[in-house]
């Protein structure tokens, strides 16, 4: 059945505004790349034996008003009750005005990574206040720009110690008071690199084992407050590294965890503004020592200088180290929470040190009176000393009776073994203490209770130093200032809601405002994690139907949604793969084979799984080397667990061979691991499960349209066949196996995922496809002149990407890669991805979101750089000395009163085809890399006395 529909037919309503080019426009495209329809391009692009020659089984799809109105009907279904559950999930108050400006803002999170620092100004800067908040609140030197939750993030403090330690053993200690899951994502790190987890009580039990760590819940998770300087300082004798997990608002009223002792502090930063969501996206912290700093996993931004000697932000560092490193990278984390990051960042510039105090004040005062209240009514709270969780015992009828009537009272308790614990937070009011103690079986009246209680933070154990000095968390009070301060920090950067952003590999395509509207709703946002799951009746009916679409989407047969980044799906995948050799008694497998072209972090999460990379060749053609393939299958027969292979293939090509390689893994006993990278390529037109793949991780902060944020949220959610389903991630955060915090990972952006599959529809899906890969082959034709593309197929098509090569042009005149992007910038746009997979050139994804306007603009900005070039290259000027080396040029050139270039100002600035009534100028000139690393600073710098700021 061939799928040829007239151009000219439209997809769906919406489909017709997701996707760019007109029905004419795409006419003119395919006359200019040469095919004769888009059902011809796609025979020419896919092999034939991978089609899906029928439509997916979808349901029809929605106008976007009907698809809200489902979306209310699902949010209907959610239960909103006050969680006193804990656990490291508070309930938030937002303020609107970062809420309306940041969260619901295009130009905030349509955004990409900071990989080009000299248009993401803005972001980096919000991020360097998030690095300054979690170095002066944990009193640690150094901070990265965030991870994925406060589990994965003491997972990866527990691989930083054990990295970093002079101890030899391999057993990392536990304090028995740790969230439940964050001990169960550490047990999943653990068990794959054959460390022992000892979990007990740190001060009586940490002396009796030789330790490369220990971890330290800091409140613990019942709300008890610990003074762990004796056991850390043990620690430290033995040479162990010591990790406190800290809740960040407590830490403005309690010492830090760097004059505790410290190496490593994390924790997740969720209680400043972030609504709980189910359980996420939140923004992780992770601070250390100075001397731990060049193995700090994730991104890290450091402030440098730009080609004027002026202030400049960039990623500093161990930033994309998986493609340096990649089997000995230090962490398979290429993304973080910068969204998430940036609005806690900013809930702490407009509260200031003393708005955040005046919180945890009034959240600690509303505990003790809670606790005083309790004692009133029988019921001792376990511990004298906490923060903001209260722990009774209570069992048997009685406790049965308190939880009912909680169910009246519509809260929910944190009930384990026989005990409840009650955890407040910013949004808790004297009103729902009455009520708790209703349920406890008393009628008692706030005020008169709160007239008699004490405070019940150990005195020893107070905070005593400043924090938050810097004037930016003193200068934005009103509204008004933090409004122009958000909207300054935007105006600087470049996000897709000003230009096409053509980065291959990343899939920068529209986030639609209607996909974006239920996330903000509170019955989505103001779920916790582990409510009851009767509760989230609407979320659970959200996960089913996504994932039976995305099985349908995919060939799989079943899905985990829990992995809450591309990184957290490549490691589940493999995690996956390596239980089911172990349930049938083949744990040797352990050898993992990767193409030399793979993504950085595909041998990265390959060697935490426990596996051994063995690499394979690629041809000149940039497909995976058959051959040898075939030998080092062979030659590992014995041992092979998986091939991880991203298809289509990161050179931008459908390999032919594909069925042939994935044959040739499952002759010799292996499994097929599909990076799902590249899927916007392939949906509606081939699925990996019926073309022999095993398992795949789905972007769907790419192919299914989570906006990328500035560097993050992402979910990774895998897909799987049957014999594998047995071995997916659990789903109630509990047990073994669990590789993210909640047990639906970053859930409340699913509603995005569904609702554009919702709006789209098999057909729209299918169309979106077609586009995609028209749109890059379009490009590939008006470019392969100027910069040949590099990889193509058979018939010279390209997939939904392309990898034009300049570097001929550096051996002729000295113009770099690096050039060429910087130049971009003066044109308005985006690089696109540099340097990978080949070293020298430019990967260009124009996915099905950009119009023919803009795919042209892009086009006559390159072809125009080209002919700069070639000016270089007739001697009209030397390389240093041309716009391309001088770029991207800012105001500071076009006022300059001694130019002495020998270009015009006019040409430098204003390029030929370039807008100059609605010109994106950077905000600083090129930075200096070198210079950033050399001389780091990744927090601002300390200050005694801000006082006239404050006032």
């Amino acid at each position: 059945m061939t799928m040829h529909r007239p151009a000219n037919e439209p997809a769906t309503t919406f489909g017709r505004r997701h996707i760019g080019p007109s029905p004419r426009d795409i006419e003119a495209m395919l006359e200019t790349a040469g095919a004769s329809s888009l059902d011809a391009l796609i025979s020419e692009t896919l092999p034939a034996d991978i089609r899906l020659n029928r439509l997916l089984d979808l349901p029809p799809a929605l106008s976007e008003a009907d698809a809200l109105a489902h979306m209310r009907e699902l949010a209907a279904q959610n239960r909103i009750f006050t969680s006193l559950i804990g656990q490291g999930y508070s309930g938030t108050q937002l303020p609107t005005v970062i809420l309306r400006n940041i969260l619901e803002n295009p130009a905030w999170y349509t955004a990409y990574t900071p990989y080009q620092p000299e248009i993401s100004q803005g972001r980096l800067e919000a991020l360097f206040n998030f690095q300054t908040m979690i170095c002066d609140l944990t009193g640690l030197d150094v901070a990265n720009a965030s991870l994925l939750d406060e589990a994965t993030a003491a997972a990866e403090a527990m691989a930083l110690a054990e990295r970093s330690s002079s101890v030899k053993a391999k057993a990392f200690f536990v304090d028995r008071n740790v969230h439940p899951q964050t001990l169960a994502v550490l047990r999943t790190r653990a068990e794959p690199l054959g460390w022992t987890l000892i979990v007990g009580d740190p001060l009586r039990d940490l002396d009796s084992a030789d330790l490369f760590g220990a971890l330290f819940q800091y409140p613990g998770t019942d709300g008890a407050i610990r003074d762990f300087r004796p056991a850390i300082a043990a620690l430290h004798a033995k040479g162990g590294v010591a990790v406190v997990a800290a809740d960040i608002l407590a830490l403005t009223l309690l010492a830090a965890p760097g004059e505790l002792g410290a190496d490593i502090a994390i924790g997740s930063t969720q209680r400043f503004g972030v609504p709980m969501g189910y359980g996420g996206p939140h923004a992780a912290y992770m601070a250390v020592k100075d001397a731990l700093k060049r193995s700090l996993p994730g991104r890290l931004v450091g402030l440098s200088v730009d080609s004027r000697g002026q202030p400049a932000y960039r990623l500093a560092l161990q930033t994309r180290e998986q493609h340096i490193r990649r089997e000995k990278a230090t962490s398979n984390i290429c993304t973080a929470q910068v969204l998430l990051a940036i609005i806690s960042s900013m809930y702490a510039v407009y509260h200031g040190p003393e708005g955040l105090v005046h919180i945890a004040r009034t959240v600690h005062r509303r505990a003790a009176t809670l606790a005083s209240g309790l004692r009133q009514l029988g019921f001792a709270p376990l511990s004298e000393s906490f923060f903001d969780t209260v722990t009774v015992k209570a069992e048997g009828a009685q406790r049965a009776d308190i939880l009912s009537r909680a169910q009246t009272e519509r809260l929910n308790f944190r009930v384990a073994k026989n005990e409840i614990g009650l955890a407040l937070d910013e949004t808790t009011t004297p009103a729902t203490i009455e009520a708790i103690w209703r349920a406890f079986g008393g009628a008692l009246d706030y005020a008169e209770v709160e007239r008699e209680t004490t405070d019940t933070l150990p005195s020893a154990l107070l905070r005593n130093d400043t924090f938050l000095t810097h004037p930016v968390f003193h200068a934005y009070r009103s509204e008004t200032e933090l409004l122009r301060y958000m909207r300054k920090l935007s105006d600087r950067d470049l996000a897709l809601d000003r230009a096409m952003i053509p980065l291959g590999s990343c899939t920068m395509k529209l986030n639609a405002t209607t996909e974006m509207i239920p996330l903000t709703w509170p019955e989505f946002g103001n779920i916790h994690p582990f409510a009851p799951t009767e509760q989230a009746a609407g979320y659970h009916a959200l996960f089913a139907r996504l994932e039976q679409w995305l099985e349908e989407i995919t060939g799989y047969d079943a899905v985990s949604l829990q992995p809450n980044s591309g990184a957290q799906g490549e490691y589940a995948g493999l995690l996956a793969i390596r239980a089911y050799y172990a349930a049938r008694d083949e744990a040797q497998r352990d050898v993992c084979l990767i193409p030399a072209s793979a993504h950085g972090t595909n041998p990265a999460s390959a060697s935490m799984a426990g596996m051994k990379v063995v690499v394979v060749a690629c041809d000149t053609h940039g497909n995976v080397d058959v051959a040898d393939l075939r030998k080092k299958a062979e030659a590992h027969a014995d041992t092979l667990a998986a091939i991880m292979i991203t298809y289509p293939s990161t050179h931008g090509v459908f390999e032919e061979a594909i069925r042939e390689i994935c044959d040739i893994v499952h002759a010799h006993g292996g499994q097929v691991y599909l990076d799902g990278a590249n899927l916007n390529a392939q949906v509606g037109l081939a699925r990996p499960g019926d073309y022999g793949a095993d398992v795949s991780h789905l972007n769907l902060h790419k192919t299914f349209c989570i906006p990328h944020g500035g560097g993050g949220p992402g979910m990774g959610p895998i897909g799987v066949k049957k014999h594998l389903a047995p071995f997916l991630p659990p789903l109630n955060g509990e047990d073994i196996g669990a590789v993210s915090a909640a047990p639906y990972g970053s859930a409340s952006i699913l509603t995005i995922s569904y609702l554009y599959i919702l709006m789209m529809g098999a057909d729209g899906l299918h169309r979106a496809t077609e586009v995609a890969i028209l749109n890059a082959n379009y490009i590939a034709k008006r470019l392969d002149a100027h910069f040949p593309v590099l990889y193509r197929n058979h018939n010279g098509r390209v997939a939904h990407e392309c990898i034009i090569d300049p570097r001929p042009l550096k051996t002729a005149c000295g113009a770099t890669v690096d050039d060429i992007a910087k130049r971009l910038i003066d044109y308005g746009f985006h690089a696109p991805t540099m340097s990978f997979p080949v070293p020298g050139t430019l990967m260009i994804e124009p996915t099905e979101s950009e119009s023919k306007a803009e795919l042209d603009r892009f086009c006559e900005a390159m072809i125009a750089i080209r002919q700069e070039i070639a000016e270089v290259e007739d001697g009209k000027f030397p390389i240093d000395a041309s716009p391309l080396r001088y770029a991207p040029h800012t105001v500071h050139d076009i006022a300059d009163d001694n130019w002495q270039r020998p270009y015009s100002r006019a040409e430098g600035c204003f390029p030929d085809g370039s807008p100059r009534q609605d010109k994106y100028w950077s905000p600083v000139g090129r930075v200096d890399n070198v210079y950033g690393d050399r001389n780091l600073v990744c927090s601002c710098p300390p200050v005694s006395d801000y006082a006239q700021a404050a006032e």
